[in-house]
């Protein structure tokens, strides 16, 4: 029997999506998701993301067994998965949403548009996020953005369906080269969490979001936390816009939960004009975005700054307490990222791409087309950007003055009294004792001076970026990548705004 083969990615749910209902209107339609052993054994990837995985896809098997049908899952690399289907039964078509993924999930598609060519076999994408294959400027993709949102969420469909067998017991991490811990505290997968996670933010903790996302110690609570399941596609970001407005249309003026609603979908559409980025240059997960900035950090890597930082032995309270969370969690509000990217940037001058391969592993929602772009940002080789430098310990009292959130990551810093506790360094060895701590021992003793590093590694930057052929490449970064939400005579100031809060506060 002839049958259209509908491939999920990181799609994975049933309504809302465009591939699977277009399939089935003229043909039975096969469910197909395939690990692939090449993307797991990536640099970027960790257990964390296959478990969520894992739960996601016996969410969408038992949602679509629901419906009659089911999702065959195999193991192998994509065209040699496509080759023994195609061998055992030929198809009609492939269909798949488009994917903005990392370097090598950009040249498996290469791989598999070429295998579908040499059969004449049509492969038909749809997006399913604000994202424009080869965009050629930015002037009209504001309204692009807003069509897309703006139209039907489309039900699940009602087609005749290939039998599926009983899933299959799925590899375990470590059999796919996994080592990485799984936070015993992260999300768990799958498009009923995700549901119930969206309905708990709408009517109720989005009262919060919009004075209380960038402390540490509300943002759990307050940001929305659907980065995860936007990311998985377990939820659409069209149904996600949909319903925000929704409620923000039923809700009562003067309800604080408007402001929050209205500041939340600024960042849904800021969600996509960062993925654009790395669809319009895939590059930008190993190469600076403006050029002339390469070289400026990569041959000062430090081993033991990353170390250091990677172990959440900095000595800086609060960032070795955002690692302690993210190790357990999976997750941490946008300000805290940003204040890790930056001090691994400025005062610990280490080459963004590593770290950021360290953090894809950190975060559960990682977003590749997010997650570079911002990067780059914070450790200022955008070359349009301002740049933002967070200094850990004014972060520290700005948004845990009381050390609530560092004494909960970090048990030693119970014992540090208060008046020591943003630079506990600093402690007198005889208080030491008196408190039971020691400083190198139970407490990290930072590896460089904050205040001096900063400021040289602040002069090294603006002393490059104040070179005549810097300045001369940045115009066409900006027509390229620059946001077009403000009149264009205003681009050059857009582009060198904030580190925007997408993903990073979900």
């Amino acid at each position: 029997m002839s049958y259209n083969l509908v491939w999920f990615k990181r799609d994975l749910r049933v309504h809302d999506h465009a591939p699977l209902l277009n399939a089935g209107r003229n043909a039975p339609v096969l469910c197909l998701f395939i690990i692939e052993p090449s993307l797991w054994a990536a640099a970027d990837a960790a257990t964390q993301h296959y478990q969520f995985l894992r739960e996601s896809l016996l969410d969408l098997d038992a949602a679509l067994r629901k419906r009659g049908g089911g999702l065959r899952i195999e193991v192998g690399e994509a065209v040699a998965v496509l080759q023994r289907l195609w061998q055992e039964a030929p198809f009609l078509a492939v269909y798949s949403h488009q994917e903005t993924g990392n370097w090598l999930s950009f040249q498996r598609d290469l791989a598999v548009r070429g295998w579908c060519r040499e059969r004449g076999l049509h492969w038909q994408e749809f997006a399913q996020f604000g994202v424009v294959r080869r965009l050629r400027d930015r002037d009209a993709w504001k309204a692009h953005w807003e069509a897309l949102m703006a139209e039907p969420c489309l039900e699940p469909p009602v087609c005749d369906w290939i039998a599926v067998p009983k899933l299959p017991i799925l590899p375990e991490p470590h059999t796919l080269g996994l080592i990485h811990p799984d936070p015993p505290q992260r999300q768990i997968g799958g498009r009923r969490q995700g549901i119930e996670t969206l309905r708990d933010f709408l009517f109720d903790r989005c009262g919060a979001y919009r004075g209380s996302i960038s402390s540490p110690l509300s943002a759990p609570t307050a940001c929305s936390r659907l980065s995860a399941y936007l990311a998985f596609g377990c939820l659409s970001l069209r149904e996600v816009v949909q319903a925000t407005r929704r409620q923000l249309a039923a809700l009562p003026r003067g309800d604080a939960r408007r402001a929050g609603l209205t500041a939340f979908i600024s960042r849904l559409y800021w969600h996509c004009h960062f993925m654009q980025k790395l669809e319009s240059e895939p590059e930008l997960e190993f190469t600076n975005l403006h050029r002339g900035y390469d070289g400026l950090r990569e041959a000062d890597w430090n081993p033991a700054h990353f170390q250091a930082l990677s172990a959440g032995q900095t000595g800086w309270p609060l960032v070795d307490a955002c690692v302690a969370m993210l190790q357990q969690t999976g997750w941490l509000n946008f300000r805290m990222r940003a204040m890790l990217v930056s001090v691994a940037s400025y005062p610990l001058w280490l080459h963004w791409q590593p770290v950021g391969t360290w953090l894809a592993r950190q975060f559960l929602d990682y977003e590749p087309g997010i997650h570079w772009s911002q990067m780059q940002m914070q450790a200022g080789t955008t070359g349009i950007n301002t740049t933002r430098v967070y200094n850990p310990i004014k972060q520290a009292r700005d948004h845990d003055p009381h050390g609530h959130f560092v004494r909960h990551w970090l048990p030693a810093l119970r014992r540090v009294p208060q008046e020591w506790l943003f630079e506990p360094w600093r402690m007198p060895v005889k208080l030491q004792q008196q408190c039971g701590v020691s400083v190198g021992v139970d407490i990290a003793e930072p590896p460089v001076d904050l205040e001096r590093a900063t400021r040289q590694a602040k002069a090294r930057l603006y002393q490059l970026r104040g070179r005549a052929d810097v300045k001369v490449a940045k115009a066409a970064i900006v027509e390229k990548h620059g946001s077009r939400k403000q009149p264009i005579r205003r681009k050059t100031k857009i582009a060198v705004g904030d580190w925007v809060q997408t993903q990073f506060e979900f």
